[in-house]
């Protein structure tokens, strides 16, 4: 079993809103963390493999890394009810955890495109 620090740190405690790009990484690390969990079932998801999962979110981490903000769509459909993430918790064995993760994302979502 992989090491789910991130998604522990992030599911134990508060996220800091006066950092809310770095929070927003957190989140993302922890769905990475979700995605490359051994035999996770990608079958009813949009993503074929772990790998396209994580490339995706890595992406999106690289433009926040360079101070530029993904599109929100494009990231709040991650962490959306069906969304990719949700459909892979749920075949996979982890769906309460997606929850949690959602749930943070959802506080820090506010923040980070509050006035965009």
């Amino acid at each position: 079993m992989m090491n789910l620090e991130r998604t522990k740190q992030l599911n134990q405690g508060k996220l800091n809103n006066k950092d809310p790009m770095g929070c927003l990484v957190h989140v993302l690390e922890a769905a990475i963390e979700l995605v490359s969990l051994p035999d996770n079932d990608f079958s009813w998801s949009s993503w074929e493999s772990s790998d396209a999962a994580r490339s995706g979110m890595k992406g999106m981490m690289s433009l926040l890394e360079q101070g530029c903000l993904p599109e929100r769509v494009k990231v709040s459909v991650l962490f959306a009810p069906t969304g990719p993430l949700q459909e892979v918790s749920l075949s996979s064995g982890w769906a309460e955890t997606f929850l949690k993760v959602a749930e943070k994302y959802d506080e820090i979502e506010k923040i980070v495109w509050r006035n965009r």
